[in-house]
């Protein structure tokens, strides 16, 4: 019986890192390595942004290529991973009274398999996914993933997948690595600091932190499964930060890890 489980937070990035070989994916295949091995993996992706909270009940969830204009190769990339519909019910039953809708339409999206891919790359183990429902604030969906922590002790691997730090307008495309911006910098920084302290409350009002933040999130769909796995953490649990650094200016692919 595997003891409780870690919860991880991974800054995806651009999507072909799923075909790369470069410092944060060979960061991803040795969490994969070091970690227990999971009964099954609950993720929770920042593109899977709709209204209502649902949850992938398909027994084989096909692998969805949602983006454009990318090399044929990435979207030749398969992650055949089974679904778990006794997961699904069970995440139902950890969330009531809130709704969840079963949905054998989606799959596994990008934000899911382009990390997975690399952590556990045998896609051997049973993946269910949740939807961020996009009507509700960040401290609804922080309290949701707050009703989820049990699963930690259910052999239950929590992974959200997004980027703390996600400004497209301002990325590198195809050019030179710049720099990162300050004003990402800045914000990392304070949000690393209040993770380590344990204040949850301005990150949940991301806003009230000002430009820097309001830059780095333009939109909140990156930034949520963050609060999920954030959610999660028992008093006393450490946090860490195994896997740094920003992409093209303006993308933090910094992971969260709770618990040990």
């Amino acid at each position: 019986m595997t003891g409780t489980l870690p919860a991880l937070f991974f800054g995806h990035g651009n999507p072909l890192n799923a075909l790369a070989s470069n410092a944060w994916t060979e960061a991803w295949r040795s969490i994969g390595e070091r970690l227990p091995r999971p009964q099954a993996i609950l993720a929770i992706s920042a593109h899977w942004y709709v209204p209502g909270t649902a949850v992938t009940a398909n027994a084989r969830p096909r692998t969805i290529h949602d983006f454009g204009g990318f090399p044929r190769a990435l979207y030749e990339v398969q992650y055949p991973a089974p679904g778990d519909v006794a997961l699904a019910r069970r995440v139902q039953e950890v969330l009531a009274p809130l709704p969840v809708r079963l949905d054998e339409a989606w799959g596994l999206d990008h934000g899911t398999w382009s990390v997975l891919k690399h952590v556990y790359p045998d896609a051997d183990i049973p993946v269910v996914q949740l939807a961020l429902d996009e009507t509700q604030p960040p401290p609804v969906h922080f309290e949701i993933g707050s009703r989820l922590a049990p699963l930690r002790d259910e052999g239950v691997l929590i992974v959200g997948s997004g980027n703390l730090v996600h400004n497209l307008h301002t990325y590198a495309w195809g050019r030179h690595a710049p720099e990162p911006f300050d004003w990402a910098v800045r914000f990392e920084s304070a949000a690393r600091r209040l993770m380590l302290e344990g204040d949850y409350t301005p990150l949940l009002d991301y806003e009230s932190l000002g430009r820097d933040a309001t830059l780095s999130i333009p939109t909140p769909e990156h930034y949520l499964p963050l609060l999920y796995v954030l959610a999660t953490r028992r008093p006393g649990e450490p946090i860490a930060f195994p896997v740094e650094g920003v992409d093209g200016g303006s993308i933090s692919m910094l992971t969260v890890q709770v618990g040990t």
